[in-house]
């Protein structure tokens, strides 16, 4: 089987191009291109993305609960000892910006983990759960290697915080008001902490994503080689696409 990935064995000489469904303004709805304007991540949860200050503003009213929560619960895992394979006070800030930096190949891992190109039902019901290992390096991409992975019930996720819960509901509607299939719930965990990614996923005929599976393998290899250019493979009716 062809790699999964158009530059799995080098990284391409180009800055990586991100797809729809990854960064997606939570205030207008507009999709990022990184290459006229990054999306600016907000500074206490890490995982909403705003086109511009006015559209964060404007969002922060309703986002200031969930935003408050989820940095009150990271806030509160610097306290914990969280054992002595996982000594860094500052591991809940690591594992944050592990989950925006590879969003792009995590939401592609969670979409062919739930087979949701042949099934999109399972969008509903189920989720990835992605265990890592810390490792203690000065650089911040080998920080983590990929443990295991899991597709869990969606409820795993779900059950245990109601704002989260609340949150995840609030972009599941907004995504099909626009068409789309849903919130895909990726759950990233290490030790103690965890991080969940929401992914607003369109119909999957607009996805032209290859279905693989060799997710895991991908995902590991990507990730334990300290690389964030991910690119997948999309074979259309012009051609194959890459990224």
């Amino acid at each position: 089987m062809a790699p999964a990935a158009a530059n799995y064995y080098s990284a391409p000489p180009h800055a990586h191009q991100k797809q729809r469904g990854y960064r997606i303004c939570d205030t207008c709805g507009a999709v990022e291109n990184p290459v006229a304007q990054k999306f600016r991540l907000c500074g206490g949860c890490m995982t909403t993305q705003y086109c511009s200050p006015e559209c964060q503003k404007s969002h922060w009213p309703s986002h200031k609960t969930i935003c408050q929560h989820t940095a009150a619960q990271m806030s509160g895992a610097k306290q914990q000892a969280i054992g002595p394979a996982y000594p860094d006070e500052n591991l809940a800030k690591y594992l944050r910006k592990f989950t925006s930096t590879h969003s792009s190949l995590l939401g592609w891992a969670g979409f062919q983990a739930l087979q949701l190109k042949r099934l999109p039902a399972n969008i509903r019901q189920s989720a990835l759960l992605i265990e890592l290992n810390y490792n203690a390096h000065a650089e911040s991409l080998y920080r983590f290697s990929v443990a295991n992975t899991h597709i869990v019930s969606r409820t795993y996720v779900t059950s245990h915080d109601p704002l989260v819960a609340a949150d995840i509901s609030r972009r599941e509607e907004r995504c099909r008001r626009s068409g789309g299939i849903g919130t895909l719930v990726i759950l990233v965990q290490c030790g103690g902490i965890s991080q969940v990614m929401p992914v607003e996923v369109d119909p999957p005929s607009k996805i032209s994503w290859d279905s693989r599976d060799d997710w895991a393998e991908v995902l590991r290899h990507f990730v334990e080689s300290g690389r964030t250019d991910f690119k997948p493979i999309s074979t259309t009716a012009r051609g194959v696409v890459y990224g």
